[in-house]
């Protein structure tokens, strides 16, 4: 399961004219017989929300007041979780006749056309509140407190991982907690804009059309989505086509023979995480990946890693942690593995996170020579990035498991073809890959396996990054500018030498280079920034633009990559 909770809005999605009809509330029931949370996200206030609604209980929480209010039905309790309005803010509304006014714990709501009077009361009083339009509704709220503000109080009660949940709206206040949602879904009677931005546009209004994305995810999951939505980019095929892997269809396999860059794309892939918000967890049986950015390492070379420390790590939200074992020995590595991965795959079930786990040496710890690995697995091993040299020597029941296989280096074809046969699966067509790319291999496709230009981690490129900035690069391998008939020979062995001297050197030597696309050639082949390479390319094409113009956009995007302050991380 990869949705584990649907967050929806009230009025104009769940309700009709303020009610919920009996079919949305059985499709509500059904919803919760799958075993996902509820959670109701509404800018009513929570009296009036109990009259309208009395059957509360079928929400794990709800969030009232615009995100002000936290309530869970099954308790009763409630919390408010942002300040009152200011007594002489609602005293200055009533004063002026403001009506409809309605006074929350936290929330003071009028309608249109009042928001005139209600924002030139707040500039006289000099507050800092705001205002949140909704179909015609004025909410006034301190600054800050929204809907997303409110659901991501609640998912942290519930210890839910916001990725892992849907959300469902219809107007102007629910875009805020739809896009801190891992996919968001817009009623058929949506406003444009909503649903312009939605994932899911629903083709049923209110509450059928909640009805309908419920039915989505129970028969779907996560499936609804687009795969770049959640999926992490390995690369692009020939074609051009971008190639994902989904977390909810299952594991991945990353396969080749030492030194062939299989903990690079296994370190590119964690970034892509980062991006996604997403968090993990990595296995590192060898101490392989104790410099990996954004991340916490438990254990080194001489101090073996406490489970105990490591777990209560992946329970605190926005930690990715990477469990070392390197201090112990061979045999006893396994045995690690053995104990923490049940209690990974329970939290997983229960809260989402850690929603990537990667295990290197795969090999070792999940080997065909261990007899409890059927034990060890969880039925359905979903979003595990396995890492070896030797995929024949993985359990069966680890190789059932990938759905995603990526084999490396001059013997790709052969490594695919060995995980085949130990699968016991016919070997697909598959054609020889260069030397900057991998073979994919979909399981699910009844396709060949495709040559894939593979993504490189931006890590690696800011660790060498001050070898091409300062460094020494050969003769060989430096530029030189020369200029049209060699009139000049001066060498740049590096990227701060190239910046000084592209900045002293005669603008017709300067488009000599330019018109010759040798700038972008030597950012791609010898500096090996693609990035940076294709703005280079695209500034040495652009006719319009002179050569004090192209010099200055080319050395501000060295300077932009390789001279700015270097970001900081965590671990």
């Amino acid at each position: 399961m990869y949705f584990l909770a649907l967050a929806t809005d009230y009025d104009g999605t769940l309700a009709h004219h303020g009610l919920v009809d009996a079919a949305t509330v059985e499709a509500m029931e059904a919803f919760k017989a799958s075993g996902r949370r509820l959670i109701l996200v509404t800018g009513r206030d929570l009296p009036d929300l109990l009259r309208v609604f009395p059957q509360v209980r079928i929400f794990d929480r709800i969030v009232a007041e615009n995100g002000a209010l936290i309530y869970e039905p099954a308790t009763e309790q409630e919390r408010c979780i942002a300040p009152p309005p200011p007594p002489e803010f609602v005293q200055a509304l009533r004063d002026r006749n403001v009506s409809p006014l309605a006074v929350g714990r936290s929330i003071v709501a009028t309608w249109e056309p009042n928001e005139a009077t209600v924002l030139e009361v707040i500039r006289e009083l000099g507050l800092e509140l705001q205002i949140i339009f909704n179909k015609g509704a004025v909410m006034v709220l301190p600054a800050g407190v929204n809907k997303a503000f409110g659901l991501a109080a609640a998912l942290q009660e519930l210890d839910l991982s916001a990725p892992n949940v849907v959300g469902v709206g219809d107007a102007e206040n629910d875009h805020a907690f739809l896009q801190a949602c891992g996919c968001a879904a817009a009623v058929a009677n949506a406003l444009p804009a909503l649903s312009d931005e939605a994932d899911v546009r629903l083709t049923r209004d209110h509450g059928a059309g909640v009805a309908e994305l419920m039915e989505m995810i129970v028969r779907e999951d996560g499936d609804i989505v687009a795969p770049r939505r959640h999926g992490l980019l390995v690369g692009t095929d020939r074609a051009g086509r971008e190639v994902y892997l989904q977390p909810h269809r299952g594991s991945v396999l990353i396969a080749g023979t030492s030194g062939v860059g299989k903990s690079t794309l296994a370190t590119a892939l964690t970034e892509r995480m980062i991006e996604k918000s997403l968090e993990f967890c990595v296995f590192d049986p060898e101490g392989d990946y104790h410099q990996l950015e954004n991340a916490v390492c438990v254990g080194d070379a001489k101090t073996a890693a406490s489970e105990d420390e490591a777990l209560a790590l992946l329970r605190t939200h926005s930690a990715n942690v990477v469990i070392s074992t390197q201090a112990l020995s061979p045999a006893e590595r396994p045995e690690v593995f053995a104990k923490l991965l049940p209690q990974l795959s329970a939290l997983r079930a229960s809260t989402g996170r850690p929603h990537w786990v990667l295990v290197d040496e795969a090999h070792h710890v999940l080997g065909a020579a261990r007899d409890n690995i059927a034990q060890v697995l969880p039925e359905k091993m979903l979003a595990t990035i396995m890492i070896t040299v030797h995929p024949e020597a993985l359990a069966i029941e680890a190789l059932n498991a990938a759905r995603y296989v990526l084999t490396m280096g001059e013997g790709a074809a052969q490594t695919l073809l060995n995980f085949c046969r130990s699968a016991g699966i016919a070997a697909p067509d598959a054609p020889p890959p260069e030397e900057d790319e991998v073979l994919f291999f979909e399981l699910d496709s009844d396709g060949p396996a495709r040559a894939v230009k593979a993504i490189k981690p931006k890590q690696l490129r800011d660790r060498h990054a001050r070898k091409y900035a300062e460094g020494e690069l050969g003769e060989d391998i430096s530029f030189y500018f020369r200029g049209p008939a060699n009139k000049l020979n001066l060498r740049a062995q590096n990227l701060m030498l190239f910046a000084q001297i592209a900045e002293g050197v005669d603008a017709e030597t300067w488009e000599h280079h330019r018109r010759a696309r040798e700038y972008s050639a030597w950012f791609r082949d010898v500096i090996k920034d693609d990035e940076l390479a294709r703005e280079g390319a695209e500034i040495e094409a652009d006719v319009r633009l002179d050569a004090d113009e192209s010099r200055k956009r080319i050395l501000a995007a060295i300077s932009r990559r390789y001279t700015a302050p270097a970001r900081g991380h965590r671990g």
